[in-house]
């Protein structure tokens, strides 16, 4: 189960790694184009900005997914401070399927959120309809679910056979 685990989980952060790598790319080209044509010619893409906005969510909920994996991501400390220490992973895997949940149920709410916007037939800029761009919160939402999954079956299997010192210091 472990090694099932752990194939999701690296194949998922290279698919995400390369996510962010290509995204960042093309916002700093944008943003330096911009500067450039704003500078140097006085104009600019009008949907620059625009885009660019945009591009900030999509590497939020690629870096909050990558941040999940690595449980950098926001949480409340203070279950790990005052609970003894053999009952802190039932703990963490009820936190963990709260927070699930709760991406579910986000995951579900904007995709509905989406389909309003496709059936409004909205437009951000050009002719780019506005759930195209807008697909990375129901997407975002549920790839950190998916995070909270593999973390939840992760803790299980931590639980009920720990790995070896020599193991977890690698």
């Amino acid at each position: 189960m472990r090694k099932t685990i752990l194939k999701i989980d690296v194949s998922l952060s290279l698919l995400e790694n390369v996510l962010i790598i290509l995204i960042l790319g093309i916002m700093v080209i944008l943003s330096f184009l911009q500067v450039v044509l704003r500078n140097f010619f006085d104009t600019g893409l009008l949907w620059g900005d625009i885009f660019l906005r945009h591009l900030v969510l999509w590497v939020g909920f690629v870096g909050a997914s990558l941040a999940t994996r690595q449980e950098k991501h926001i949480n409340i400390d203070i279950f790990n401070r005052i609970i003894p220490k053999k009952f802190i992973p039932p703990v963490k895997i009820i936190v963990d399927l709260i927070s699930l949940v709760i991406c579910i149920i986000l995951a579900k709410a904007s995709y509905e959120f989406m389909i309003m916007e496709k059936e409004a037939g909205t437009t951000v800029f050009n002719n780019v309809r506005s759930w195209i761009i807008g697909i990375i919160l129901p997407a975002g939402f549920g790839l950190i679910a998916v995070r909270f999954i593999l973390k939840i079956f992760e803790q299980i299997a931590n639980w009920f056979s720990p790995l070896p010192k020599e193991m977890k210091d690698a």
